[in-house]
Parts: C-alpha cells; sequence; structure tokens
C-alpha cells in the first residue's frame, strides 16, 4: 500500500520523466516500432472490423511513415492483452459504490481473456495488486470487501498504475469507475494528462456522476478529456442497464480495435512530442486513436 511518502518519490520520478523522456514501450520483435491501437466506426456509430493494412495510412509530423506490424483485436496474431481495472473507493462514492462494485464484478465476467488484471483501488491511498487469470475469484472478493472512505487520490491512481503498464509489452485497457473528482492527489490534472499521452493505455471512463450536483458538468468533462486523450470513450451512467449499454460498446471496441506499428523515418532523440495521423482511405468512416508520442530522448554527452 503506497504511503504518502512513496507517491511523493513517484512525483520526483515523474519530474524526471518529463526532463529526460524515454523512448516509447514498444513490441519487442527484433526492432522498435512505435505501435497505436486504433478504433474505426462508421457515420452511425458502429464498429467497423474488416479493414486491411493498405486501408490506412500513417503520418508522422506530416511524413509518410510505412506500416510494418497490423493485427485486429480478436485475431491470433494480435498483441498481449493486459486489462486494469480502477475502482474509487472514496467517500464522495459513498452513494454509487453498490452500483461501482456490482457494474466492475459483472464488467470482469464479459472480459475477454487476458494474461493479467491490475485491480487499482484508491481512496486518500492507492493500492495496486496484478492479478493473474486463474485468481479471478480473488479479485472479485477484493472488490467486493472495499468499502467507500477518505478522500480522493484519482490522479495518483492514474499515475501509479501508468507506471506499472510502462513495464508491460502488448495491449493494455484501463476500466475506470469514479465520479472524477480529485482532492488528496501530489500529481496535478496536467501531470497526468502527460502520462496519459506518454503510455500506451486506452482508457475507458465509467462516470458515476449522478450524485455529484452543480460539479456534474465538469466532473464529465474530466473523465472525457482522460479518456479521450488515449483513444478511449467516457460514459455517465445513472443505473445497472446504463452500464450494461456501455460495457456492450467497450467489449465491441476492445474485439474490434485494429494495431498498427511502424519504425519513425525521425532520428531525433530529443524527447519532443511528435504528432501522428492515422487516416484512413475511406472518407465514410472516422478513426479514434491517440494522437501522438514523446519520442526517444539520448542526453548529450
Amino acid at each position: 500500500m503506497p504511503s504518502r511518502g512513496a507517491l511523493s518519490l513517484f512525483v520526483i520520478c515523474y519530474s524526471l520523466f518529463l526532463a529526460e523522456p524515454h523512448a516509447q514501450q514498444v513490441f519487442r520483435a527484433g526492432v522498435d516500432l512505435t505501435t497505436f491501437g486504433v478504433t474505426v466506426t462508421d457515420r452511425k456509430g458502429n464498429i467497423v472490423t474488416d479493414l486491411t493494412k493498405d486501408d490506412f495510412q500513417i503520418l508522422e509530423d506530416g511524413k509518410p511513415q510505412t506500416i510494418q506490424y497490423f493485427a485486429r483485436g480478436e485475431g491470433e496474431t494480435g498483441p498481449a492483452m493486459h486489462h486494469g481495472l480502477m475502482l474509487d473507493a472514496s467517500g464522495s462514492m459513498q452513494s454509487d459504490i453498490k452500483l461501482a462494485q456490482s457494474a466492475a464484478i459483472k464488467f470482469l465476467n464479459m472480459l475477454p481473456a487476458a494474461e493479467d488484471i491490475t485491480l487499482v483501488d484508491f481512496d486518500t491511498q492507492v493500492r495496486i495488486t496484478r492479478y493473474p487469470q486463474r485468481d479471478f475469484a480473488r479479485l472479485v472478493e477484493r472488490i467486493r470487501q472495499r468499502k467507500p472512505e477518505g478522500w480522493t487520490a484519482l490522479y495518483d491512481a492514474l499515475g501509479t498504475y501508468l507506471d506499472g503498464a510502462d513495464q508491460q509489452d502488448g495491449r493494455k485497457v484501463l476500466v475506470m469507475y469514479t465520479d472524477g473528482g480529485d482532492t488528496r492527489s501530489a500529481l496535478t490534472f496536467g501531470d497526468t494528462l502527460d502520462l496519459l499521452k506518454a503510455g500506451q493505455v486506452t482508457v475507458y471512463a465509467i462516470g458515476l456522476v449522478e450524485h455529484a450536483g452543480s460539479a456534474r458538468t465538469q466532473l464529465q468533462m474530466t473523465l472525457r478529456q482522460i479518456a479521450e486523450t488515449t483513444g478511449g470513450q467516457a460514459f455517465f451512467p445513472s443505473a445497472m442497464k446504463d452500464v450494461e449499454s456501455a460495457y456492450e460498446k467497450v467489449l465491441a471496441e476492445i474485439n474490434g480495435q485494429y494495431h498498427l506499428g511502424y519504425v519513425s523515418t525521425s532520428a531525433a532523440a530529443d524527447g519532443a512530442w511528435r504528432k501522428v495521423e492515422i487516416k484512413l482511405k475511406r472518407d465514410d468512416l472516422r478513426v479514434r486513436t491517440r494522437k501522438g508520442y514523446f519520442g526517444p530522448y539520448k542526453p548529450a554527452s
């Protein structure tokens, strides 16, 4: 269980991360690939799953790149899957904790098999445990035991999860159950967005904001920005039937996501942000993905 001192150490490490950015996490296959998860929808919002590599085009800072890795979410050639589940157990969730727990457990039963599942539950403190698929029952019991109390360290919880996920190769999907508030974190919202931009995690936020009163609109904006920064989405259910509708959309995206990788033509090692555009040759379809990545950094001699 991380202490406040541990979180302070995490923030110091984060500051060093910004000062000396590292290379983007990649699939290890002999060469370093910059990789993106890509969701494609038609004009009605339906997931499109029958595209090929030739349908895509990648531009990095306006320069065309050659796609060297291509896979679909459900195919056997896809990267290894790592699920993340984040549960807000702070005092502000008093009215919604039962819905969050039931929703999280039900969703876990529907998820496709993964290498492991990482549970992050937080209040004033952040607790993180990684479970192999065979320990599913222990994970469910852990979720059921949580009682709402304390302040809300949402940004620290995200930062702690992202730090661990950075060490995992493959595909990473995080589903958050929270009201979107933060009253305790050492990390700021801007810090958190930078970490999300630097990572390769797709975030889906289940925002439980029905009891947030006048803060509801702002909390929705916060969760949308967190999710959309990663190419994911935010949903705002008010009852279990709305949660189930969100599940269907999230599962469709997980199963229908494309995975594209390329070796950048840029030789720069300055750690700068690189804008990436992933386009389709069909103008009737829409792409949702991350907007870029931080390039590798090599300090001067």
